[in-house]
């Protein structure tokens, strides 16, 4: 059986759980040796990063590599589509998500452990979401993926959509959503998987919130 080391609340461990249940994939879930970041955790894991996958002796870290790894190990059902070109915009969407998008969100997560609130970079941040949503919607009308086929591009965008909509309120963000986007997710969230592991994921990420929220 499959081994992820993994932690309930991490956006991109949540993102391969998407992958792996569409996949009909069993496997299970270990936490890092000595937490997250632990020197533990490294002597394992060298870039110390989550997720990671064990699959026997083979040993894989960042969520895209595990992605394409097991994309090819279980075909079926296919995450990539058969032609070049379809597999290059499908790729394109999943670094859009993982080095433009996801990152600006996550620069909002001190503001949620205690950082004290700097009204200008949360709205600098609020913008470069809103700005980059924009981007997204352009993205998707330049490209003919059918949405009814969950591909690799698609698996990190459920769970960043639902950081974004819980931020929102949380810091007062006021967040443009194209209509192209909010399109976008909720073709997604149709999706089986991604509408299964957002069922379980939800209440992680409100208690996640509750302890580390505003004058929390």
């Amino acid at each position: 059986m499959l081994t992820v080391y993994a932690v309930p609340v991490s956006l991109y461990c949540a993102k391969l759980r998407i992958l792996l249940r569409h996949k009909g994939l069993n496997w299970r879930e270990v936490p890092p040796p000595g937490g997250y970041g632990s020197d533990a955790y490294r002597q394992v894991v060298p870039s110390g990063n989550l997720p990671a996958l064990l699959d026997g002796s083979l040993l894989i870290a960042d969520s895209e590599a595990i992605a394409e790894y097991l994309n090819e190990t279980h075909p079926e059902p296919p995450m990539l589509p058969a032609d070049p070109g379809g597999r290059a915009k499908a790729r394109e969407r999943s670094r859009f998500h993982d080095t433009r998008l996801e990152p600006v969100v996550r620069a909002l997560f001190p503001y949620l452990n205690g950082q004290p609130a700097d009204g200008a970079v949360i709205d600098r941040k609020a913008s470069e979401i809103s700005a980059r949503l924009g981007q997204l919607a352009r993205i998707l009308a330049d490209s003919d993926l059918d949405r009814r086929t969950l591909t690799l591009g698609d698996c990190g965008f459920p769970v960043t959509f639902e950081w974004i909509a819980r931020l929102d309120p949380a810091l007062d963000l006021g967040i443009a959503w194209p209509e192209a986007v909010l399109a976008y997710r909720d073709a997604l969230e149709r999706h089986d998987a991604a509408a299964a592991v957002l069922v379980d994921y939800r209440p992680v990420l409100a208690d996640w919130m509750k302890m580390r929220g505003p004058g929390a």
